[in-house]
């Protein structure tokens, strides 16, 4: 039916159309570039690139949802990335296709990721089945749901069976994670006093497997002892959920020992989450959770910098003055908000 648009304007629409439509082909195909763009798509804050992320998205939905992901958290020095990167080229050796997706700190002067994965993932990064990619968090817990959530969606649809998300083992990044995996996995260091400082009580409730890494020849022994440390902590702080009891796992990334015990446990998990149905009850939950992200992010997106934008400035420059308190500005901001949305 014929809105009254210019001709261009729908030409335009169309031609957009089609691109997203070929652009969707390709990552289906899984062609490298196009995977590149349509994550940088996904990730864009750009108005009218997130029209077409939406887009993108939809085409894709069918073809994903079919992988293992796995979320990986742990204190700094812990050794994820040197672990991940054993880890993902056994799968791949194994003809799996593994994808990587390490949520960063984002800078505050680029607005890209700092950690920069790539480079401490040297056999991974290089291997034909695998693909690493850095994930800006964007400064909010909202920009790691919104963007990595679809950034893996898109290497779904594009073949991987694989997805591991890292986080940076600080903040409160582990639990925007552990709401988009199947199986939640932290990593402990032994031998330096924070096997149970280091993993709090938050993340012994939210792992399904512990792994007290770097368990190499010279560290055995104390890893042995955080492991023993981390199962006594686990009777006290974690009850058996689901019928599953969390295991304490030794692996060494550098010496590429008990990785396999490691992916046997992720099968255990997966195969008695959907033996119970509670594998697909966690994703509706997850989407839920997703959904209510993306919308608190953009809702705050559009409070300060929409049409209220001049409203704001002036109620925060009243409450520094004390000229009115903090949540009578917050009350009269929002209808504002509202007001200019619905008006």
């Amino acid at each position: 039916m014929d809105r009254g648009e210019p001709a261009g304007y729908q030409a335009g629409m169309g031609e957009k159309a089609s691109s997203i439509e070929e652009l969707a082909r390709k990552v289906r195909a899984g062609e490298r570039r196009a995977l590149g763009r349509a994550i940088t798509l996904v990730e864009s804050r750009r108005e009218d690139h997130r029209a077409e992320a939406a887009a993108l998205m939809e085409k894709l939905r069918p073809d994903a949802g079919k992988a293992v992901r796995i979320g990986m958290t742990g204190s700094p020095g812990a050794g994820k990335s040197t672990l991940i990167d054993t880890f993902g080229t056994n799968l791949t050796a194994a003809g799996h296709k593994v994808a990587v997706l390490a949520v960063d700190p984002t800078s505050t002067r680029t607005g890209g990721s700092i950690l920069g994965d790539k480079t401490r993932m040297a056999q991974l990064s290089q291997d034909e089945k695998a693909f690493i990619r850095p994930s800006p968090t964007g400064g909010t817990l909202g920009g790691v749901a919104a963007r990595t959530r679809e950034a893996m969606l898109v290497l779904e649809a594009a073949g991987f069976d694989v997805i591991i998300v890292e986080t940076v083992g600080v903040g409160q990044s582990e639990t925007a994670v552990a709401d988009m995996v199947d199986v939640f996995v932290a990593l402990s260091l032994p031998g330096s006093g924070d096997e149970l400082q280091g993993l709090k009580k938050g993340v012994l409730e939210l792992a399904d497997i512990i792994c007290v890494n770097k368990a190499e020849a010279g560290n055995l022994k104390r890893a042995e002892d955080a492991a023993a440390d981390l199962r006594a902590a686990l009777r006290i702080l974690a009850s058996e959920r689901e019928g599953w009891s969390v295991p304490v796992l030794l692996t060494s990334g550098l010496a590429n020992e008990g990785l396999q015990a490691l992916w046997q446990a992720i099968g255990a998990f997966r195969a008695l989450a959907q033996e119970r149905g509670s594998l697909e009850a966690r994703r509706r939950r997850q989407a839920v959770i997703w959904f209510r992200a993306i919308l608190q992010e953009r809702l705050t997106e559009r409070l300060f910098h929409g049409p209220a934008k001049a409203k704001i400035a002036r109620l925060e420059k009243a409450v520094e003055a004390g000229e009115t308190s903090a949540s009578a500005a917050a009350e009269e901001a929002l209808a504002a908000a509202l007001g200019a949305a619905l008006g």
